[in-house]
């Protein structure tokens, strides 16, 4: 009976893992699988790799440990928006003698066919993030095009009573504290003095 590693992932906070959770569970009793483990990463991108997420990196780990002889995932973008990542990925299951199963893209790759097409699903993965992106970028740009502001609306901090609370002995902290803006800003403000000075 081979030993299963459910690893599910969810880009947000208010999204849930249950619907994948409840299908590989049904595979997984279906295929006589036994479910030893359960890898949960929620509100984290699939971009971020194992540094970020906890989990990813603790199943990969179980997996040097001979812990489990199959991952199984709800599909290809659960585990990876990178080609070189996912690769990586499969080499690393692959050099430990552990299977990887993608639900979605009824991916198993014990067989070669099964490799071959991980892969291939992974260059798609990573083609959609980069349309993605340039939407995101193209946008920006009509917006400032536009005349629109982008980013945090600024504070407007009064340099004279700025000047004059530095000079009762305040520090940088206790200024950005009070004006409710960053450390660096409060420096970026008395450097500009300094310089028009």
């Amino acid at each position: 009976m081979k030993r299963a590693a459910l690893y599910l992932r969810v880009s947000k906070n208010e999204q849930t893992i249950d619907n994948q959770r409840l299908e590989l569970e049904r595979v997984a009793a279906a295929r006589g699988w036994k479910i030893v483990s359960v890898f949960k990463d929620e509100g984290i991108s699939g971009a971020f790799g194992r540094g970020v997420r906890s989990q990813y990196d603790a199943m990969l780990k179980k997996g040097v440990q001979a812990q489990h002889d199959v991952v199984m995932a709800w599909d290809i973008s659960r585990l990876s928006r990178s080609l070189s990542d996912l690769v990586q990925t499969l080499e690393e299951l692959h050099a430990c003698g552990i299977d990887l199963y993608l639900h979605q893209q009824a991916i198993d790759t014990t067989t070669p066919a099964g490799k071959a097409m991980f892969q291939m699903c992974g260059v798609f993965a990573e083609f959609e993030r980069g349309i993605l992106s340039e939407r995101v970028k193209a946008g920006l740009n009509r917006a400032k095009a536009e005349g629109k502001v982008l980013g945090r609306p600024t504070k407007l901090v009064n340099i004279k009573d700025l000047l004059n609370a530095k000079a009762s002995g305040k520090t940088i902290r206790q200024l950005a504290t009070e004006y409710k803006v960053s450390v660096g800003k409060i420096h970026n403000l008395l450097k500009q003095n300094r310089l028009s000075e």
